[in-house]
């Protein structure tokens, strides 16, 4: 029998995992950190839902004025980098899956982001075989088999990080004194608690992604939890590194309060674009004057979103740190080598424009494309491991630079777009699987939340399509009853009657769901 954690419930169901994942001293370590830092990560959220509220009063963000001193101090600087994160010019990421993470682990990549939050559905099972798979591939022991192939981990592996779930989510299977645990806490303190001194030991370290900040007291949130975590294993204090993603419209005005608030964690800032372009979305979505268009126009060439990387890369090499590139979803497809080629074309356009800003490394979500930009990185740096040393003082940006809406037309093919991709990845995501291949890119929940938030944002403003019609909650509807019956008609086994249930909630309440997994998790 299970020995008991004092104040812990296990409340998922048995899983094959549990014994080796969830020990005694585990659990007393994750519900430890949960019980000490819980009332601030709720009271962080109360404050997201205030200033939400200033938001809809017709406030505007801009760059803080009571911590000025922070951006025009040039003294500090972050942590020194660890030897094994000084090259990143390839990262690839992908859900804490074992057959996945072997594929990225052996792909070339220098860096492996293994996520629990975007690319999982997080079921239990999902999640614990995950924390399962981290503690294995740490040790080098990671192996998946099929009839066909056994997949073992190579000689010379990625470095790896782990990205937990966001301060807003919870751990509905185990309880902490009757409630649930915060997900960040129990994603982080099981990843940090197994495997950060094994880490440590085998000349790396333990190293993060933090995802969904709005604020620097959320990162100094995390950089308390960091520190406690640390004393109580006995961890040299300073030994964790965390990359912050910068993929909300609040945080992009705090990007150096974040890094310094961070700075003996900190080893730099990642361009979150698609959530950046959900939290735009999202956060003015009463404002007439911040409708955006088809969402296949927000491209990072379009203005907003140029100011937008190019503040990161200026702000990142002046404290030392590191400037990482947003992804490349694309799924090369060998059946179809134009498809491919046009694609690949983007690709490299994207990935030269991140190198000539500065960028130190970028996301792809492929093996394949591995070496698709490590080449045009490779030409950038030379003989460096990056470019920080490139600090970008001509780059100037203001509030209103950040806020500069995209230009560009809403049709009918971007609501059909929209309603068709949201469908298939929440099918997919209540089926259990939280990266899913959609026209040929691996998507996870960002493209889902853009797609939903723009379909309610147009319904709710009755935004004129190009034809002049207004998207109504018919127009929806109709277009979603004809998706629908596509989809049903080619993947007769998906569950698209809970997927279009969803859908039809999030698009059609007068409320705006501040997060689809929020809604979905109690059918998951």
């Amino acid at each position: 029998m299970r020995p008991q954690t004092p104040g812990v419930q296990i409340v998922g169901p048995a899983d094959p995992h549990a014994d080796e994942v969830l020990t005694p001293e585990a659990l007393a370590f994750v519900a430890g950190l949960h019980r000490a830092f819980n009332p601030r990560r709720l009271r962080l959220l109360a404050d997201r839902a205030e200033r939400q509220a200033r938001l809809e009063a017709g406030e505007l963000p801009d760059f803080l004025p009571n911590t000025a001193h922070v951006r025009e101090d040039p003294s500090w600087q972050v942590a020194t980098t660890p030897l094994d994160l000084e090259d990143r010019r390839v990262e690839i990421t992908g859900p804490a899956e074992p057959k996945m993470m072997i594929n990225a682990l052996n792909s070339g990549a220098r860096v492996f982001m293994a996520d629990f939050e975007d690319a999982l559905s997080p079921t239990w099972e999902n999640v614990l075989l995950g924390q399962w798979a981290v503690r294995e591939a740490v040790r080098r022991r990671l192996t998946f088999e099929t009839d066909e192939k056994t997949y073992e981990l190579n000689p010379e592996i990625a470095t790896l990080l782990i990205r937990p779930r966001g301060w807003h989510l919870e751990e509905a299977h185990l309880l902490v004194d009757g409630a649930p645990i915060s997900a960040s806490l129990f994603d982080f303190g099981l990843a940090f608690f197994h495997n950060a001194q094994e880490l440590l030991d085998r000349g790396s370290g333990p190293y993060f992604y933090l995802p969904k900040l709005e604020s620097h007291l959320e990162a100094y949130l995390w950089n308390d939890v960091f520190l406690a975590a640390q004393e109580a294993l006995g961890i040299p204090r300073g030994s964790i590194r965390a990359t912050v993603l910068i993929e909300t419209i609040l945080a992009a005005f705090e990007m150096d309060e974040i890094l310094y608030e961070l700075r003996e964690h900190s080893s730099g800032l990642n361009a979150g674009r698609w959530d950046y372009i959900f939290s735009m979305i999202k956060k003015f979505r009463n404002r007439d004057d911040l409708i955006f268009p088809d969402r296949a126009l927000v491209t990072m060439a379009a203005p907003l979103m140029r100011a937008y990387a190019q503040l990161l890369v200026r702000t990142c090499h002046a404290r030392g740190a590191h400037a990482i590139g947003g992804m490349s979803a694309f799924i090369p497809n060998r059946r179809d080598p134009e498809v491919t080629d046009r694609a690949l074309a983007k690709v490299r356009e994207d990935k030269e424009r991140e190198a000539g800003d500065g960028f130190d490394g970028t996301w792809v979500a492929h093996p394949d494309l591995v070496p698709v930009a490590g080449r045009i990185f490779d030409l950038a740096l030379r003989d460096k491991p990056n470019q920080k040393d490139r600090l970008r003082d001509d780059v100037q940006v203001e509030a209103a630079d950040l806020l500069d809406r995209p230009d560009g037309a809403i049709t009918e093919h971007g609501v059909r777009t929209n309603v068709r991709v949201a469908l298939q990845y929440l099918a997919s995501w209540l089926a259990g699987n939280g990266a899913a291949a959609i026209n040929n890119l691996m998507e996870d929940a960002a493209t889902a939340e853009i797609s939903r938030s723009q379909l309610w944002q147009w319904r709710t403003h009755a935004a004129s399509l190009d034809d002049g019609r207004p998207m109504t909650a018919d127009l929806y509807t109709s277009l979603r009853d004809e998706e629908l019956a596509a989809l049903e008609s080619s993947f007769p086994e998906g569950r698209w009657t809970d997927a279009a249930e969803l859908l039809d909630e999030l698009v059609l309440s007068d409320d705006f769901a501040e997060f689809l997994t929020l809604r979905a998790y109690p059918r998951l």
